[in-house]
């Protein structure tokens, strides 16, 4: 089976569509969080020649898009776990305009964000239709810094829900603490402290250890424990983690909970995940 032939097979695995309108230059930070995560390979190319695919090479093709095998020169690998060589190829769909001619990608430069295909080298699929993203300075800053993130010995763990929360009352009227503790993919502990004074400010943290850091500070935006807090918290604190408290203690409990969900802010994503 030729290269191109091999090519399409793989990239019909990974449809569906995305719109031609969810296709930006410059993403925010949960975009490329998404794309890295989802990437064991992250490069920037250069496009060195784009073919259109038609027929059976184009089955489920949206309308208003075409389907093009891409060569393309690897101008640095940003992420991989082995080397790629000077050249690759992939799939692509991509918007077409009112009179069906392709955008112009001959030498373009593109951030890719990919998987490896098993026994051949030269071929990678697309983690995404839209995986596919216009190289900026911006972006390949973007992309470079949240690889380092994810690869860090200390990486902070995907967070897939909340367990329990209690909160204690302090010595003063108005004092107390409010403790959140999460539930990750890989188990290790992530917790939430927050920290009432009378007349203060709540102050909050965030624990990824059992040992609770009193001198810590929220994360800061655009940071790999900010994206895995703010892009993965439910608005309100769920019922079952309060089930052991009684109503006082529950009610202030939300209340922290609803200021740390302020405090980070929303998780701004301008295409789909």
């Amino acid at each position: 089976m030729a290269l191109s032939s091999v090519a399409v097979a793989v990239f019909a695995q990974q449809r569906p569509p995305i719109p031609a309108e969810s296709v930006v230059l410059a993403p925010p930070y949960a975009d490329y969080a998404d794309f890295v995560l989802a990437s064991p390979i992250v490069a920037d190319v250069s496009i060195r020649s784009v073919t259109r695919l038609k027929g059976p090479d184009a089955v489920g093709l949206s309308s208003g898009e075409a389907r093009l095998y891409v060569e393309a020169d690897v101008l640095a690998l940003i992420r991989g776990a082995a080397p790629l060589p000077p050249r690759i190829a992939y799939v692509v769909d991509v918007p077409v305009d009112s009179r069906g001619r392709l955008p112009r990608l001959r030498k373009a430069r593109m951030l890719l964000f990919a998987r490896p295909v098993p026994h051949n080298p030269a071929l990678i699929q697309l983690v995404r239709p839209d995986a596919q993203r216009d190289w900026t300075p911006g972006a390949d800053a973007l992309a470079r810094r949240i690889t380092q993130e994810v690869l860090a010995t200390d990486a902070p763990p995907e967070v897939t829900g909340i367990g329990n929360a209690f909160h204690v009352a302090g010595d003063l009227p108005g004092a107390g603490e409010t403790q959140i503790f999460l539930s990750t993919a890989d188990g290790r502990p992530v917790s939430i402290s927050i920290q009432r004074q009378p007349g203060e400010q709540p102050r909050w943290s965030v624990a990824l250890s059992e040992i609770v850091d009193e001198s810590a500070v929220p994360p800061a935006r655009d940071t790999l424990l900010w994206y895995r807090l703010a892009c993965a918290l439910p608005a309100a604190l769920p019922d079952s983690s309060l089930a052991s408290v009684d109503e006082e203690a529950a009610k202030i409990a939300r209340e922290d909970y609803r200021f740390v969900i302020r405090s980070l802010g929303p998780c701004t994503r301008s295409v789909r995940p």
